[in-house]
């Protein structure tokens, strides 16, 4: 993965389910090569039948998939539907896939990979937050998820493509110090796609710990004017949160879009503990009250921006494998901020200082002890466990998840 900014992209945002599903079945459906898939979550509902079929449909052509799942949010594919891949030729890969419980709980709960990538002939690729589940589409009712993504083309594609290579242990990627490492396109003089520069951000647990928030935190030191951040699970660290004080006190206008339906009670309970400190420093909050907020995006000023999968909480800044983009573009920032402001006019409550001098000092002592606590955690999740996720071909589960577990995964993620 390349560590450095590149021009000559072309992207596009594409908003929910009904923007997303369609863009990435289009792309496989016109796949000649190859199809690279990771995601957190794969449901065996509508959009999970549809994309099956889709992948199915490709490997008749000719096309070699592979897909990566992980074991704790995909768990509940059932034998006849992994079988449907496999039997077709689909390469089904599953991260993690431990199902031992202990009182009923599953211990893979942690370090999750969280990705949600596409990479279809090394050309066109899809980064963002968005699952392959029917709860990312309007008409699954109030419980549809507010969500992102974005598809991009030009010479990140390649990082990406390598990198999900890799993660899948696929040959390939391998550099070999006697060849001539040839110029990509946009480097010989070729006809760009884009006018867009892109950069390639993951975390993992090795040498990549904390460069998606070191990115958030760059991004915003540099802000004069604007900072816009739609997030679902907002409890970041401790220098994050000093960067957005320090932002709005400098003049900078800062806007959170944080849950205000959340799909898990604490969610909300865990933001509201930030509230008090952040709106001393003049930072706008707002909830968004439509439906649950699933969004991982950013913008700084008029060019920087990002999408991903990465919240800004300790699982995916301190645990979970995660994979942004980082955009520079004018364009692209525009339309962008134009959706988010769009979601703060129309679906927004913004949160206002507690008037009480009684509460307001309450919220003072409880977030002293927050700040306490978030300025320690990236050492401390260094205790949780660590063991070796490993990757493996998905095989046919001997007995079916419990139901509970299915509305847990969802709402975790």
């Amino acid at each position: 993965m390349s560590a450095r900014w590149k021009p000559g992209h072309a992207l596009r945002l594409l908003e929910n389910g009904e923007a997303f599903f369609p863009a990435v079945f289009e792309a496989i459906a016109a796949a000649q090569r190859e199809v690279l898939i990771e995601t957190f979550i794969l449901f065996e509902d509508k959009v999970g039948l549809a994309l099956r079929d889709a992948l199915v449909a490709a490997v008749s052509r000719g096309v070699q998939v592979d897909m990566t799942v992980d074991g704790f949010g995909s768990s509940e594919l059932t034998p006849a539907y992994i079988a449907s891949l496999s039997d077709a030729g689909v390469r089904l890969h599953v991260f993690d896939p431990s199902a031992r419980r202990v009182f009923g709980m599953r211990l893979n709960l942690f370090r999750r990979m969280h990705r949600k990538l596409v990479v279809v002939d090394g050309a066109r690729a899809f980064v963002g937050g968005i699952n392959y589940s029917a709860d990312h589409l309007d008409d699954f009712g109030p419980e549809a998820k507010q969500d992102y993504a974005v598809e991009v083309i030009g010479p990140v594609v390649k990082d990406i493509e390598a990198f999900v290579r890799h993660a899948m242990g696929k040959p390939g990627t391998e550099r070999r110090w006697f060849r001539r490492r040839r110029p990509l396109d946009t480097e010989s003089g070729a006809t760009q796609p884009g006018p867009a520069q892109a950069l390639f951000v993951v975390r993992d647990n090795g040498e990549h710990r904390t460069d998606i928030e070191r990115h958030y935190r760059a991004a915003i030191r540099s802000a004069r004017r604007e900072v816009i951040i739609a997030n679902a699970y907002f409890f970041p660290g401790y220098r994050l949160l000093r960067e957005l004080r320090r932002a709005a006190r400098r003049g900078v206008r800062v806007r959170l879009i944080l849950q205000g339906e959340p799909d898990m009670a604490i969610v909300k309970t865990a933001a509201e503990m930030l509230y008090e400190h952040l709106l001393r420093a003049d930072v706008k909050v707002y909830e968004y009250c439509k439906r649950p907020l699933h969004g991982k995006v950013a913008l700084v000023d008029d060019e920087w921006c990002t999408v991903g999968s990465s919240n800004l909480d300790p699982l995916s800044l301190a645990l979970n494998l995660e994979a942004n983009l980082m955009v520079r573009d004018r364009d692209f920032n525009t339309q962008l901020r134009g959706r988010l402001e769009w979601l703060i006019d129309n679906g927004c409550t913004e949160v206002l200082a507690e008037p009480d001098a009684g509460s307001r000092a309450w919220r003072g002592v409880r977030s002293f002890f927050v700040f306490h606590f978030l300025r320690r955690f990236p050492a401390w999740a260094g205790w949780l466990p660590a063991h070796m996720p490993r990757l493996e071909p998905a095989r046919r589960p001997t007995e079916p998840s419990a139901a509970d577990d299915r509305r847990s995964v969802a709402a975790d993620r």
